[in-house]
C-alpha cells in the first residue's frame, strides 16, 4: 500500500501516515481554529504538509495561528468566520472562493455555564443552539460547492458525549446538551441527503479533553485526542457516514 497503516497508542492511525513520496496535499477547513481542539487540528494537519484554512471570529487576535503560518509558509490562511452569523459565513465562503475542500472540520462551538433548569435562559439557549447546531449546517451548506470539487468530500463535526441521550446520567447543561444532540441529528441528515454525492458526514465525541472548555483536570491531552481523530478521518468512507464515533473509533450511543 502507498499509505503506511501505523497506529498510535490511542488505537488510531498515525496521522503522519499520509505523508509519502508524491502524495498531494489536501485542502482542510477548520472552524473555531484559534484555540483548543481546533488549533490542534490546524497544527497537526500543517505538520504533515496539508493546506489549511483556519476560520476564526477575529483573525487579528489569533496569535498562535499566525505563528503556525510563519512556520509553514504558503500552507495556512486565517479567515474571519462567525459560524453563528449567516452573513459572516457567506462572506467566508466568498473569500475562500472556488478552492476545493477535501475535509471540513466543523469544530467551532460554545457552551453555556452548565445551566440548571432554574438558571437556563431562552436567550442563552438560542445563542448556544445557533452556534453549536446551526453553525455546522451553515458552514457545510456554504462550502458544499467546494466539497464537491474535491475527491475526498469529508465533513466531520465535533460533538460531545454530553450530546448523547443514552449517556446522559447527570442532567444539567440544558443549552449545551440540547445543542449537541441537535448537531448529531444534523449530521445524520447531511449523511442521508449528501450520500448520493459521495459526501461523508460524521460526528465525533473527542473525549474529555484538556482545553479551556474541558479544563485542566480532563484526563485526555488535546494532542492525543486530535491525533486519533485525524487518523479516523483519514479512514472514513461512505460506510461510516451518519455515524457518531468516539475518539477511540468506537461507535458512541445516540
Amino acid at each position: 500500500s502507498s499509505v503506511r497503516q501505523t497506529t498510535d497508542a490511542a488505537g488510531g492511525r498515525d496521522p503522519t501516515a499520509r505523508m509519502v513520496a508524491g502524495s498531494a496535499a489536501m485542502n482542510i477547513v477548520v472552524t473555531g481554529a484559534n484555540r483548543g481542539i481546533g488549533l490542534e487540528f490546524v497544527r497537526q494537519y500543517l505538520a504533515r504538509g496539508e493546506r489549511v484554512v483556519a476560520a476564526v471570529r477575529d483573525p487579528a487576535s489569533a496569535e498562535a495561528l499566525h505563528a503556525l503560518g510563519a512556520a509553514h509558509p504558503g500552507h495556512l490562511r486565517v479567515l474571519a468566520c462567525d459560524v453563528g452569523d449567516d452573513a459572516s459565513v457567506a462572506a467566508f465562503a466568498r473569500e475562500l472562493g472556488a478552492e476545493a475542500v477535501d475535509v471540513l472540520v466543523n469544530n467551532a462551538g460554545m457552551r453555556d455555564e452548565w445551566a440548571s433548569l432554574e438558571a437556563v435562559t431562552t436567550e442563552e439557549a438560542l445563542r448556544v443552539y445557533s452556534v453549536n447546531a446551526l453553525g455546522p449546517v451553515r458552514v457545510t451548506r456554504a462550502l458544499l460547492p467546494n466539497l464537491l470539487k474535491a475527491g475526498t468530500r469529508k465533513v466531520v463535526h465535533i460533538s460531545s458525549g454530553m450530546g448523547s441521550i443514552g449517556d446522559n446520567r447527570s442532567g444539567g447543561a440544558y443549552a449545551y446538551r440540547m445543542s449537541k444532540a441537535a448537531l448529531n441529528m444534523a449530521s445524520r441528515n447531511l449523511a442521508n441527503d449528501l450520500r448520493d454525492r459521495d459526501v461523508v458526514s460524521v460526528v465525533f465525541n473527542p473525549g474529555w479533553v484538556q482545553t479551556d472548555m474541558g479544563g485542566p483536570s480532563a484526563p485526555l491531552a488535546v494532542g492525543a485526542s486530535v491525533r486519533a481523530l485525524v487518523g479516523l478521518i483519514d479512514g472514513l468512507t461512505l460506510a461510516e457516514s451518519g455515524s457518531f464515533l468516539n475518539w477511540s473509533g468506537k461507535v458512541y450511543e445516540w
